[in-house]
């Protein structure tokens, strides 16, 4: 009992937040997880009443209260809807670390975030050996996809359909990355010291900007292709780029799951890592990363060092998504036709909006408008705000509610018509890669920044 008492005055810290709640039921209206189960203990109300029960010290056993509080997708959608303002998705990752804390990590939670994730190198060359190695365990699907599913039944790969690892992960696609691995020498004229700190260093051009690009674990893994394209459409609009060596993840993973020393390592890595570069605004073509450092970053870290919050704070300030920064920095017109496209030549694209662009950050227009830019016909789907049922760590633990999710998801896409399916969140492309491959729909997931960059090499 003494131990309950303890975790209920933590979670009284949480009290403030908790107590704007009013019981008013509108997140019911808008949970994808309510919408499936109709469960009040599966939406936010439901949740908040659970945690402010533990605090109250009403509860013998934490563990009920844990796992219904791990039992959410951390969409947003109750916190963009809410009318009294209640930041849900803060509190629930405050309440996760400190139960967490309270509990323990598992041994294997442990081993993933505290001795891979938030170790970057070591992390990086884990992949690349799965990489080599993964079509041991998968085989390729034939679809449009680019799918692989388990060649045996498999208790963790299911009978998903995911996106292999990429064979060469996008910070070793660069001229510059691949003579560092061969051992050579890189000095590329005013752009390099002695020993490279970037893999990409370009002075800004035409543009007058110079970005620092946070490539993030799924586009450095598996959709390397997104991060080439971004370097292309900077390249083409005179943006001077940087790519520090050794980038990891943006720690989200981590938080979900309540481990904030693993996550304030990766914060602190990566304020470190990039303080050794200039650039006006630091872009990422990943919504979950975006809004992991513009929001959780400065509203999560505790750290002691008053130095680094204000150097956290200063870096989520100047961070943008890759639409929000070409659209309203560089100026990119919707205009396909008046820069030399064929309106004949549209073909139809959907768009899906991800939880973490449009809910957190507002952020949806611009999407909407680089997809135009590349010359194709923007065709809105049922429901383009709601949630894929991805989730990250949700997917995992429950995969049969997420397909439930993002079956709805897929149906929405298919009744466009269209030929692709474009999406500024590198999570949510697995998810729907999955959700069309099981339908056997001959539908692409894409990037808006591969449509655009494919419609500049195609005007060349």
């Amino acid at each position: 009992m003494a131990g309950m008492k303890e975790l209920a005055n933590r979670v009284k810290e949480l009290e403030d937040q908790l107590i704007v709640c009013i019981r008013c039921g509108m997140c019911q209206s808008v949970c994808p997880l309510f919408d499936r189960t109709r469960r009040e203990a599966d939406v936010a109300r439901g949740k908040l009443a659970l945690l402010d029960g533990l605090g109250k010290n009403l509860f013998t056993n934490s563990e009920g209260v844990n796992e219904r509080l791990n039992r959410c997708l951390l969409c947003g959608s109750c916190a963009a809807n809410c009318p009294s303002g209640v930041n849900v998705v803060e509190i629930f990752i405050k309440a996760r670390a400190i139960l967490a804390e309270f509990k323990g990590l598992s041994p294997a939670k442990k081993l993933i975030f505290r001795k891979m994730l938030s170790n970057p190198a070591v992390f990086d060359q884990l992949t690349e050996w799965a990489g080599k190695f993964q079509n041991i365990f998968t085989k390729k699907d034939k679809n449009s996809q680019g799918t692989s599913c388990a060649r045996v039944v498999s208790p963790l790969l299911g009978d998903r359909h995911f996106p292999p690892i990429s064979e060469r992960p996008f910070r070793s696609t660069t001229p510059v990355a691949s003579n560092i691995s061969a051992g050579k020498s890189v000095q590329p004229p005013g752009a390099y010291s002695e020993k490279p700190t970037s893999i990409i260093n370009t002075s800004a051009g035409k543009s007058g900007l110079k970005v620092a690009f946070f490539t993030g674990c799924i586009i450095d893994k598996i959709f390397p292709r997104i991060g080439k394209d971004v370097i292309d459409v900077f390249e083409f609009h005179g943006v001077g780029t940087c790519i520090p060596i050794g980038q990891g993840c943006c720690g989200i993973p981590a938080l979900a799951s309540g481990d904030m020393k693993s996550f304030e390592k990766l914060v602190e890595y990566h304020i470190n890592l990039f303080a050794r570069e200039k650039f006006d605004y630091m872009v990422t073509a990943c919504a979950t990363c975006t809004s992991t450092i513009k929001k959780l970053w400065p509203s999560i870290y505790k750290g002691s060092a008053s130095k680094t919050r204000e150097k956290i704070k200063e870096l989520s300030q100047k961070t943008l998504d890759i639409n929000q920064f070409l659209v309203n920095k560089v100026r990119l017109s919707e205009s396909y036709e008046s820069a030399g496209g064929d309106i004949e030549d549209q073909q139809i694209i959907t768009y899906h909006d991800p939880c973490h662009l449009k809910k957190s950050l507002g952020v949806f227009k611009e999407p909407r408008i680089l997809v135009k830019a590349s010359g194709n016909r923007l065709v809105e789907m049922e429901g383009a705000d709601k949630c894929c049922g991805m989730g990250g760590s949700f997917n995992l633990y429950h995969y049969g509610i997420s397909s439930e999710i993002g079956q709805i998801k897929s149906k929405n896409i298919a009744d466009t018509n269209c030929a692709a399916v474009a999406t500024g969140c590198p999570a949510c492309m697995v998810q729907m890669s999955d959700m069309l491959a099981k339908q056997s729909l001959d539908i692409k997931v894409c990037h808006p920044v591969e449509l655009y960059a494919n419609s500049l090499r195609n005007k060349k």
